[in-house]
């Protein structure tokens, strides 16, 4: 759900089991690092369970992963013992950004790694997900969310690693099972 929201679901799932998440930098990860961090700690104060935090694709595609590297951790330590996903918005990326940001998301200690906010041109692919977990081995866990609308997709990304899928159609999804 968007930050703004956070306080109402908490109150409203509180004692249920059911998790709150939100997105800190979203939809581009173009927030001061120190503004992504704020609105981390916010979030968690206000009840957020889980993170899904945009990486400064800007200073990706500069090459600048100390600043990538430096803009995860900032969250992750923001986020005390909420988890944080890392969306690397993989369809701006080369394959070798895509290593390099995988990389960065290991060493600031975030516990996922995401593909797509499900908001640019292009969504998870089988092949992204293959790369990631070709690069964080079991490191660090994978979401494989955008464009995922059918059961054989939802089969195809996990067949490829995924961990957890981050889909729209998640009813349709569920009815394909019977």
């Amino acid at each position: 759900i968007n930050p703004v929201h956070v306080p109402r679901a908490a109150a409203a799932l509180e004692g249920s089991g059911v998790k709150v998440g939100t997105v800190i930098g979203f939809p581009l990860g173009a927030n001061a690092s120190a503004v992504k961090a704020a609105e981390a700690r916010l979030a968690v104060e206000q009840g957020a369970d889980e993170l899904d935090m945009v990486i400064d694709i800007g200073a990706a595609k500069a090459g600048d992963f100390g600043a990538v590297e430096r803009d995860i951790r900032a969250v992750v330590e923001a986020a005390g013992k909420a988890e944080v996903k890392v969306i690397i918005e993989t369809c701006y990326l080369t394959d070798d950004e895509k290593r390099k940001a995988c990389e960065c998301v290991v060493r600031a200690g975030a516990g996922y790694v995401k593909t797509s906010t499900g908001t640019a041109n292009a969504g998870a692919t089988v092949s992204d997900v293959r790369l990631m977990r070709e690069t964080v081995g079991g490191k660090v866990k994978i979401k494989a969310a955008g464009g995922i609308r059918d059961l054989a997709s939802v089969r195809a990304m996990i067949d490829a690693g995924a961990d957890r899928i981050g889909a729209s159609a998640g009813i349709a999804i569920l009815t394909e099972l019977g």
